[in-house]
C-alpha cells in the first residue's frame, strides 16, 4: 500500500529523509534505479550539464523533436509553480497520479535507502519516461554532472553548455574546477556537445583522456545571425533557419548547440528541415525573461549568478523602452549576490529589494547590506510579492520592471501575479 495518497504529501516526506538538501554521489540512486530496472533506457538520451543554458537547451530540443513527432520525455529543475513541470512527456506535465505511482515504487524498491527529494524527483521521472515508452529522453543535470542523479544513466549525447561560478560551496570557485565536475557526463567514444566558445581546459582534457567524440562550438560548428535568421554549420552542412524565439544574443549559441545534439543523432532520431524550423520559431522557456500580462510590463528572469546577470543586463540593453527600468530583486545566501548586482547596477534605475523566507534566503536589509557595488537608489520590502507591488505603484507607463535573482524570487512574482 502506498505510504501517501497526494503528490504534496509525497513531497513534503521526502524532504525530511535526508539531514541535508543536497548529498552529492551515485550510490544510493544507482542501487534503487538498478532495482527497478530504469538504469538502460530502451531509447536515445541525451544529458545537458553547465552553469547557464541548459534549459534553453533541453527546451529547443523538446521543441525541435516534438514537431517532428517523437514522443519526448523532458526533466528539467528546478519548477516554478508546480513540481509537475520537472517531468514532462510530448510537452505536457505529468499528473500528480503519475508521479505518486512512481514515488510508491520508489520507495518500495529502496528499502532503508535515504534518498533525497531530488533522486526521488530523477528515478520517478525515469520510471514515467520508461512507463510512456518515450522515444527520446532529455535529461537536465541539477547540480554539477560527475555526482549528480542524473548521471547514473549512460547518455547517447553530453551536452555541455556555458560554464561559470555558481554552486561554489558545492562545485568549487573556479572554472577549472567546475569544468570538471560538468564534464564527469561525458562516456567514452561517445559524442560530446561543448556549447562555451571558451571552455576551461579540463572539459577538454576530460573529453580527450576518455576519448570522447567532442565538438565543440566555434571549431566544428557554429551558427551565426544572418538577417531575421541564423545560418548554422557543423558536420559538413549548412543550414538556413529562424532565430530561436528566445530573448537575448546568446541564444544563437543555446540554439547552436542544441542542434549540433540533433546533428550527431541523425542516423537514430532524423529531424527535418521544417520540424527544426517550427522548433526554433516556437520554443519557450519559463522564467527566462517571460513578461506577465497587463501595464506596466513586467519581465521575470530565473538569472541568478554573474553570467546569467550580464546576459540579463544585454538583452535589457538590447531591448530599449522609453522609461526606466525598476528591479524586483531577491537572491539566495550562497550566491554572489555583490557581483549579480553589479552587473545590472548600469540598467537599473530603482531596486525594490524583497527577503525570501526560505532556509538559504536573505531578508531584505541583509541582502541590501550584500549589495555594496551599487550606485542606485534602493528601497526594502519583506517579500516579493510587496516588492514588486510597491514597483508597479512606483513604474510610469513608459518604465518596465523586471524580477530576478533566483527561481524562487520569479516563483514569488508569478504566484502574487496570479
Amino acid at each position: 500500500m502506498a505510504r501517501f495518497a497526494t503528490l504534496d504529501a509525497w513531497l513534503e516526506w521526502q524532504q525530511t529523509l535526508s539531514p541535508k538538501e543536497i548529498v552529492l554521489g551515485l550510490e544510493r540512486v544507482r542501487t534503487v534505479g538498478e532495482r527497478l530496472g530504469l538504469l538502460r533506457p530502451q531509447c536515445p538520451v541525451i544529458t545537458v550539464a553547465g552553469t547557464n543554458g541548459k534549459g534553453s537547451v533541453v527546451a529547443l530540443l523538446e521543441a525541435m523533436l516534438g514537431a517532428e513527432g517523437y514522443r519526448v520525455g523532458a526533466y528539467t529543475s528546478p519548477h516554478l509553480l508546480r513540481y509537475n513541470e520537472r517531468v514532462r512527456i510530448a510537452g505536457a506535465e505529468v499528473g500528480d497520479a503519475v508521479l505518486c505511482e512512481a514515488f510508491a515504487r520508489i520507495d518500495a524498491a529502496r528499502d532503508e535507502i535515504p534518498l533525497t527529494y531530488f533522486e526521488f524527483g530523477t528515478l520517478a521521472a525515469l520510471y514515467a519516461f520508461a512507463d510512456a515508452d518515450v522515444e527520446v529522453m532529455l535529461l537536465e543535470v541539477g547540480l554539477g554532472g560527475r555526482l549528480d542523479a542524473v548521471n547514473v544513466i549512460d547518455p547517447d549525447v553530453a551536452v555541455v553548455t556555458s560554464i561559470d561560478l555558481d554552486h561554489a560551496d558545492w562545485l568549487g570557485d573556479d572554472r577549472e574546477v567546475i569544468g570538471r565536475e560538468k564534464a564527469g557526463i561525458m562516456r567514452a567514444a561517445r559524442p560530446v556537445i561543448c556549447g562555451d566558445r571558451q571552455p576551461p581546459a579540463s572539459v577538454l582534457d576530460h573529453a580527450y583522456s576518455l576519448g570522447a567524440d567532442l565538438h565543440l562550438l566555434g571549431r566544428d560548428f557554429d551558427a551565426e545571425r544572418r538577417g531575421a535568421g541564423m545560418r548554422w554549420s557543423g558536420g559538413g552542412c549548412v543550414r538556413d533557419l529562424p532565430s530561436p524565439a528566445l530573448y537575448g544574443r546568446f541564444q544563437i549559441d543555446n540554439a547552436a548547440t542544441a542542434l549540433a545534439a540533433l546533428n550527431v543523432l541523425t542516423n537514430r532520431l532524423p529531424v527535418s528541415e521544417k520540424a527544426r524550423t517550427e522548433g526554433l520559431r516556437t520554443v519557450r522557456v519559463a522564467g527566462r525573461f517571460q513578461r506577465l500580462p497587463g501595464t506596466p510590463p513586467v519581465y521575470c528572469d530565473v538569472a541568478h549568478n554573474p553570467q546569467a546577470a550580464r546576459a540579463l543586463a544585454s538583452i535589457l540593453r538590447d531591448v530599449a523602452v522609453p522609461g526606466s527600468t525598476l528591479a524586483v530583486f531577491s537572491a539566495l545566501c550562497d550566491k554572489d549576490i555583490e557581483a549579480i548586482a553589479a552587473e545590472l547596477d548600469t540598467v537599473v534605475a530603482h531596486w525594490f529589494v524583497a527577503g525570501l523566507d526560505t532556509p538559504r534566503g536573505l531578508d531584505a536589509q541583509a541582502l541590501a547590506a550584500r549589495m555594496t557595488s551599487c550606485q542606485t537608489p534602493l528601497t526594502l520590502h519583506a517579500d516579493v510579492a510587496a516588492a514588486l507591488s510597491a514597483a508597479r505603484a512606483a513604474a510610469s507607463e513608459d518604465d518596465r520592471i523586471v524580477v530576478c535573482g533566483s527561481f524562487l524570487t520569479v516563483a514569488a512574482a508569478l504566484a502574487a501575479s496570479l
